[in-house]
């Protein structure tokens, strides 16, 4: 990446602060830009899902890594329940989708509760394995929610065949005309009359697009984190153990000597996988972490939209120069950085990745989706969200802490946060799953490869030309919501 001639910077800049220039481009479509990153992670796409309580879990795991990221399960959740999560993503099919089910004699409350759990909109009815109905929002309008489902499900399902989809492109083709003539968004999939998942419409496209991030054994990825503190060995040993695929140690300050003594454990174990760390925002916390055996720097501190540690402490650095800096100083070791935090928009995700950044950590923005682990509520005016908090907030260390130290001692670190304990991340109506959020993200990336006229992330990185811009020229990119 350079800077424009007379653009280059005299203070730290956030995203917002700079912009992309086109450049002369043979590059002839958004498809034929390749998104795969190149810091041994495996992934597709160049976004990885932060560790964070309410937005790091099982279904945010699977549902991302289909479309080829990576999820890193949070620190806080216990070792067993991690194994249970890894074992349970591995399992799932790359391009079937998870179903949500109930019974026939199940209610309409039951089916009401779940469906919020995926964002198909549907429910499949199963009865001895096989899929006997389908039940929609449309179905329940102004019935009784307790009616049994039975009596109010589009009965006897059209299906589709596991064995078409096994045709690759075509099946998937195949799969979207037949969901389209039958003006279906959706329909159960079976193997030998058993139900296995669901296909839609839009995830056959997907599909298409997509490429899972697998591994070497054809299954899904997915990351877990560790923190520095307790045996750090022993809790790296047994999420490798599980079989996650990229370990990350992780704390707020990545840049102090017991970060460095926890690389030190994790290594010691001999990981085969990926190892991260951080947060940091120099080129001196890079080396030092890279120097104590992270392969990926994570960086940024204070940008998150749940921190508040910018506000609280003054520490902290504009995330575009951090990147800069710090993918420079790792691109000369070997190593990579994940730009972690501050990204509000795809525009951002791009700049992160033209900085040098492999991959973006993205959490927040993720929150308010169906696929987060949080439940849906609704507020006074029928808008759902779901709640979502800082890691650093007092509610996350109570969490962390719970059942290792006193109830005195978690009282005196609440005293001391920096992050918000309670936010609502609304669902946004045109884009409540995370697969929506996805299209929007990879999307605008591949549109600013072709427009600087580049096929690859690594081109990217070298090729971009960044200008610095001012407030007002941020604003005048920023579409009008209500016309004139």
């Amino acid at each position: 990446m350079r800077f424009l001639p007379g653009h280059q910077p005299s203070t730290d800049l956030t995203y917002a602060d700079v912009f992309l220039v086109p450049a002369r481009s043979d590059v002839p479509s958004r498809f034929d830009v390749d998104l795969t990153t190149t810091d041994g992670t495996g992934t597709t796409i160049p976004v990885v899902v932060a560790n964070m309580t309410a937005v790091a879990g099982r279904r945010m795991s699977e549902t991302v890594a289909r479309r080829g990221g990576i999820t890193i399960l949070p620190q806080d959740v216990p070792t067993d329940v991690v194994a249970d999560v890894v074992a349970d993503v591995k399992a799932k099919d790359t391009v079937i989708e998870t179903p949500v089910t109930v019974g026939p004699h199940d209610t309409v409350h039951t089916a009401l509760s779940l469906i919020g759990k995926r964002s198909h909109g549907a429910v499949v009815v199963v009865e001895d394995g096989r899929p006997v109905g389908v039940i929609s929002e449309a179905d329940w309008e102004d019935v009784d929610r307790f009616t049994q489902v039975h009596q109010v499900m589009s009965a006897d399902p059209q299906v589709i065949d596991a064995a078409v989809l096994d045709r690759g492109r075509a099946g998937l083709e195949a799969a979207f005309d037949e969901l389209t003539h039958a003006r279906l968004k959706l329909a159960p999939v079976v193997r030998d009359g058993r139900l296995v998942g669901v296909l839609s419409r839009r995830g056959a496209l997907r599909s298409s697009v997509y490429t899972p991030a697998v591994d070497t054994r054809g299954r899904l990825r997915v990351g877990a984190a560790v923190g520095i503190n307790g045996d750090v060995a022993g809790k790296a040993r047994a999420l490798l153990d599980a079989g996650v695929d990229v370990l990350v140690v992780d704390t707020a300050h990545g840049h102090q000597e017991r970060m460095l003594r926890a690389l030190d454990a994790v290594r010691s174990v001999d990981p085969q996988v990926p190892v991260a760390a951080g947060n940091v925002v120099t080129a001196d916390g890079v080396r030092d972490l890279v120097a104590a055996g992270a392969d990926i720097v994570k960086v940024g501190v204070g940008p998150g939209a749940m921190c508040t540690t910018r506000m609280q402490t003054a520490v902290g650095r504009p995330q575009f120069s951090a990147v800069l800096e710090c993918a420079e100083a790792a691109r000369e070791l070997g190593a990579h950085v994940w730009a972690d935090g501050g990204v509000r928009h795809p525009r951002d995700v791009a700049l992160a990745l033209a900085a040098g950044a492999s991959q973006v950590m993205i959490g927040s923005w993720f929150a308010g989706t169906y696929e987060s682990p949080g439940d849906l509520h609704t507020d006074g005016t029928g808008r759902l969200y779901k709640e979502s908090f800082g890691m650093a907030s007092a509610r996350a260390v109570a969490a962390r802490t719970a059942g290792r130290v006193s109830g005195f001692e978690r009282a005196r670190k609440s005293l001391y946060e920096e992050g918000i304990s309670a936010s609502r991340m609304y669902l946004d109506p045109d884009r409540p799953g995370v697969e929506d959020l996805l299209d929007v993200i990879t999307s605008g990336l591949r549109s600013s490869c072709t427009y600087a006229g580049v096929r690859t992330l690594a081109e990217f990185a070298e090729r971009a030309r960044v200008g610095v811009q001012s407030s007002a020229g941020y604003e005048e990119g920023r579409p009008l919501p209500a016309g004139w």
